[in-house]
C-alpha cells in the first residue's frame, strides 16, 4: 500500500517486461548539453543505452513498461505524464529516424542492383567476345572466366543489402516503435532532501536548469541607455604610452649633462 501511495503515473500491466531505471532527479535522463525544450531533449546517452539494451533482451513481442525510481519526494502532479510524453517523444524520433535510413539504404540497393545488372551484362558479353577472338587458345578463357567473376563481383553490394542488411534496421525501428507506446510510471522514494523537487524539473524551468552564458564582450542595450547624459561630454584622452616616454626622455638626458668634469 505504502509503493502504491508513493508512485504515480502510467498503470504496468500484469506479465510485461519492466525496465527499472534509478535516478535522483527527472533531469538526470535526459541530455543535460542539449538545450531543447525538455519534451524535445535526448535522453542521456547512458540512459539510452540502458534502456533500448534491456529492450533488446526481452522476448520478442513481450509488452514493455519503464519504472523510473526516484529518491526525491513527488512534485507537481502533471511530471509522471510530461516525462512519459518525453520519453515517447524521444523513442518516436528514433523509430522515424531509423525508417528513413531503411528508405536510404533500400534506394542504394535499388541503385546499386541496376548497376550491377548492367556490369555483369557487359562483362559476359564482353567475355565472350574476347573469347571468340581467341578461339583454341587458354589466355582467351581466363580472360572470359575473369570477366564473369569480376561482374558477378559488382552484384556483392546489392545482395548484401537485399539478404542481410534491411531487416536488422527493420527490427530496430519496431523496437524504437514499442518504447514509445510503453507505459511509464515513477516510484518515489523520498530519500533525498525534502522539498528537492523545487530544484527538479518540472519545477524549475529549462532556461534555469541550463543558463545560458552571454560572451563577455558582448554589449547589453539597456546599461548604454542608462549612461548619465554628461558622459558624452568627456573629453578624450591622448597616447599615455607616448607621452610618458616624451617626458621621461629629456629628464634622462640632463642627468647625464650634469656629470662631474
Amino acid at each position: 500500500m505504502g509503493e502504491e501511495q508513493r508512485s504515480a503515473g502510467d498503470a504496468i500491466p500484469a506479465g510485461c517486461e519492466l525496465i527499472e531505471v534509478h535516478v535522483a532527479a527527472l533531469k538526470q535522463l535526459f541530455n543535460a548539453i542539449d538545450a531543447s525544450p525538455f519534451r524535445e531533449r535526448d535522453l542521456d546517452p547512458d540512459a539510452d543505452e540502458f534502456i533500448v539494451g534491456w529492450a533488446r533482451e526481452a522476448p520478442r513481442g513481450a509488452p514493455l513498461a519503464l519504472l523510473v525510481g526516484l529518491d526525491r519526494d513527488p512534485g507537481p502532479a502533471d511530471e509522471p505524464a510530461a516525462l512519459r510524453d518525453a520519453i515517447h517523444a524521444f523513442f518516436m524520433h528514433r523509430a522515424r529516424i531509423t525508417r528513413s535510413r531503411l528508405r536510404q539504404l533500400l534506394g542504394i540497393g535499388r541503385i546499386s542492383l541496376l548497376l550491377g545488372l548492367v556490369f555483369l551484362t557487359v562483362a559476359v558479353g564482353l567475355g565472350d567476345l574476347i573469347a571468340s577472338a581467341m578461339k583454341g587458345q587458354r589466355l582467351g578463357e581466363l580472360l572470359r572466366q575473369g570477366l564473369v567473376i569480376c561482374g558477378w563481383v559488382a552484384m556483392w553490394r546489392p545482395l548484401e543489402i537485399f539478404l542481410y542488411g534491411w531487416w536488422p534496421i527493420r527490427a530496430e525501428a519496431r523496437l524504437y516503435d514499442r518504447l514509445s507506446k510503453m507505459p511509464v510510471r515513477i516510484l518515489y522514494r523520498g530519500t533525498a532532501t525534502p522539498g528537492a523537487w523545487r530544484h527538479d524539473w518540472p519545477a524549475v524551468p529549462q532556461k534555469q536548469l541550463i543558463p545560458q552564458k552571454s560572451p563577455p564582450h558582448a554589449a547589453s542595450p539597456e546599461r548604454v541607455e542608462e549612461e548619465p547624459a554628461g558622459a558624452g561630454n568627456i573629453p578624450e584622452r591622448g597616447p599615455i604610452a607616448s607621452a610618458t616616454i616624451d617626458t621621461i626622455a629629456p629628464r634622462r638626458e640632463s642627468k647625464s649633462s650634469q656629470t662631474p668634469r
